[in-house]
């Protein structure tokens, strides 16, 4: 079975909160759920974690090869920002999928650069909740392919 993490960066634990004209009114916690289905549905076995710290964000994708084949991971705020994230998961070497609830495109011009996206397999952005449950089918396509 296919290990998958998602990781979710800061402020996202207030998600059905924040800004719901932009990142919808599913809060963290609906769309864990939805992953979880998504992921047993699909066969993967998947770890969750959010973070507002970007040492912890960076202590898991470090760890992240223990416990998983594909990381997931919304960096939030730090995807503008993180060069230190960038550089985790540059050194993890783990197929690596970047996904925004939003459009960060369509959005302030500040939100328009990513400095991790560089080193990610992929980018999914601007399908809300649904931008993560993609990720999942793109994790097991990775997965197959890398295996084969």
């Amino acid at each position: 079975m296919t290990k998958v993490i998602v990781i979710h960066g800061p402020n996202l634990n207030l998600l059905g909160l924040r800004e719901p004209d932009v990142y919808g009114t599913r809060t963290l916690a609906e769309i864990n759920e939805m992953i979880r289905l998504h992921a047993e549905k699909l066969g993967l076995e998947v770890t969750i974690v959010q973070s507002n710290h970007e040492g912890e964000l960076i202590e898991t994708i470090q760890q992240a090869d223990e416990r998983a084949e594909v990381i997931i991971i919304n960096p939030a705020g730090y995807t503008h920002t993180s060069v230190a994230l960038r550089d985790a998961i540059a050194a993890v070497r783990l197929p690596t999928i970047e996904v925004h609830l939003s459009n960060i495109f369509s959005r302030e011009q500040f939100r328009h650069e990513s400095v991790t996206a560089g080193v990610c397999r992929g980018q999914i952005s601007g399908f809300g909740a649904d931008s993560y449950i993609l990720a999942l089918y793109a994790a097991k396509r990775i997965a197959e392919e890398e295996s084969s």
